[in-house]
Order: C-alpha cells, then structure tokens, then sequence
C-alpha cells in the first residue's frame, strides 16, 4: 500500500541525530515500537510527557519479549562503551584510570545495573537526547 510519499511495510530512513549512541537510540525505539500498547502509547503522547519520565513507566507494561530484547541491547550497548573505554585507555597508556568514574559520563543509560534495561534506562535515554536538542 502507498501512504504518503512512501510504500507501506519500506523502513524510511531516518537522519543521523549524530549522538554517539545514535544506534542504540534507534534500536531501543524500534525494539520498542513492536510493542502495541507502548506504540499507542508513544503516539499520543505529548513532547512533556515523553521528556517528563512518564511515558517510561509505560515499560512496565510491555511483553516480556520486549524487555529480553531490550536487556540485550542495554547490555550490547554497555560492551561497545567499555570497548571505547579500553580504546582511549590503551591509546593513553595510563594504568590509573578508573572505569566506573569513565562510565559516569555515558548518561544514556544506568551503568549501575547492567544487566537489565528499565524504565530509568529509558528515562535517562530521553533525557540524554533531550539535553542535547535543548
């Protein structure tokens, strides 16, 4: 079916945010829009309530599936950072760097709990990009 200016079913392209977790953003969005309540839910939501925290309560409520997948992500995420991490390290050749303190500076998501993505992952994942377009 064509909709628009595009054939129904052909993934539109979006443009580079040009955030550095650019990716992960796109796969936790799409991961996410699989799941037909959060999908409802993302869009009617308003710019506020995204921004806000509320729309991340919604991830209590997706299947489990969802959850597995974006647990995966989250955790997919956080060894493509300590892969940078050990990059600029071995490129610095400086043995006191502490890796917890190099996380700290990854916002995006709560590299306290790497395991599992939860809805203050997905908060802080909203909170990151809007930060940065503010």
């Amino acid at each position: 079916k064509v909709k628009g200016d595009h054939v129904e079913g052909e993934k539109v392209e979006n443009p580079d945010t040009g955030l550095y977790y650019d990716e992960y953003l796109r796969q936790v969005i799409d991961v996410l829009e699989t799941d037909k309540h959060f999908r409802e839910k993302l869009q009617t939501a308003d710019i506020e309530e995204i921004k806000s925290g509320k729309l991340s309560r919604e991830l209590d409520l997706v299947s489990h599936h969802v959850r597995t997948r974006l647990d995966e992500l989250k955790r997919q995420e956080l060894a493509r950072l300590r892969m940078l991490i050990k990059a600029k390290m071995d490129s610095v050749q400086d043995t006191g760097i502490d890796h917890q303190a190099l996380l700290k500076q990854f916002e995006h998501l709560n590299h306290q709990n790497p395991d599992t993505f939860e809805p203050k992952d997905l908060d802080m994942l909203i909170k990151a990009v809007s930060a940065r377009y503010k």
